[in-house]
């Protein structure tokens, strides 16, 4: 009797064993997943993507844009350029006219043409400063003739006031007299400039239109060299103030004849604060004050004062404009 209870729980304890392994065969002998068919390879030829996008330098934007800059402009080419038509013949007692570009000038009569090579970024030395203590290295008497580019350079071509801005017109038949004593514009902020350039069909300059404008390929620090000078602009003055109150020391174009860059634009080194716009930046510090006024300060070509929003404007703060080239 006790050996049949012993044998009916030796087997009673092998049931599980049994359904475990049981489990096990049928989950090692289960379907494997099933798998997609591999997808056949295309027969399409591969098409070539062409070239990669190409972008050219542009100072022209979008005069709403939030974050203008001087160089978004990009396109690829699609296409070869169209075959140039023939130009008919002319017979022999046929007169010439005058060229397109005196038909067409690029710029207006006011304003003239900057073209060539820009560089971003320049590394000037100076030898010798006229400061010490506090501004030891505010004022450069003479840069090293030898500036380096540090950037590859950039074409532009544009066109910028010869002047800075005097203001509307005199009326048509209004008295001469005191034409050659007009005074740059001032109290302007940077919006004021803004509207102004746009309601003559223009614009504010970018900071790299302004200081190519300046500097020329050359990359001069001043306008017309290598040396401070201020007999040739209106600058390094220090005879500020009369009893608490900024003296108004602007002076008109055609006392500073000398003071132009390589590309033939006047004063703009001192005389007056120009502002300009800063590329890539958002409202309200899309300004710029370039050139510097008839105080002693920097009064370079890449000298800029950036700490001023566009409502700031003062008795020395004045612009010129800028347009593209036909």
């Amino acid at each position: 009797m006790n050996d049949q209870l012993r044998t009916r729980s030796l087997r009673l304890r092998r049931i599980p064993q049994f359904l475990l392994l049981l489990g096990v065969m049928s989950a090692c002998t289960e379907p494997a997943a099933r798998r997609e068919p591999a997808p056949k390879a295309s027969k399409a030829p591969v098409v070539d993507p062409g070239p990669a996008p190409m972008c050219r330098f542009d100072p022209v934007s979008e005069p709403e844009g939030e974050t203008e800059r001087a160089s978004d402009l990009c396109f690829t080419p699609a296409t070869p350029a169209a075959e140039p038509e023939p130009v008919p013949a002319r017979d022999a007692g046929e007169l010439i006219g005058p060229d397109a570009d005196e038909l067409s000038p690029a710029c207006p009569p006011e304003m003239v043409l900057v073209e060539g090579d820009y560089c971003p970024k320049v590394r000037h030395k100076c030898k010798r400063y006229l400061d010490t203590g506090f501004l030891a290295k505010h004022r450069c008497a003479e840069f090293d003739e030898q500036p380096e580019c540090v950037a590859p350079r950039q074409f532009m071509r544009f066109c910028v006031d010869r002047d800075e801005y005097e203001g509307p017109e005199p009326a048509p038949g209004a008295s001469d007299a005191g034409a050659e004593e007009r005074l740059p514009l001032v109290e302007q902020s940077w919006v004021m400039g803004r509207e102004t350039c746009q309601s003559l069909g223009k614009r504010l300059c970018f900071e790299s239109e302004w200081e190519f404008a300046c500097e020329g390929e050359q990359m001069l620090p001043y306008p017309y060299g290598f040396k401070r000078d201020s007999t040739l602009c209106n600058f390094d003055r220090t005879d500020l103030e009369y009893r608490g109150k900024l003296r108004d020391l602007r002076k008109p174009a055609q006392e500073l004849r000398e003071c132009t860059s390589p590309f033939g634009v006047r004063n703009m080194v001192g005389n007056v604060d120009e502002w300009a716009h800063r590329a890539g930046q958002q409202h309200p510090w899309r300004s710029s004050l370039r050139c510097g006024w008839w105080l002693a300060g920097r009064n370079n070509c890449r000298a800029a004062t950036t700490g001023h929003d566009e409502y700031f404007h003062g008795a020395q703060t004045g612009f010129r404009c800028c347009s593209a080239a036909r």
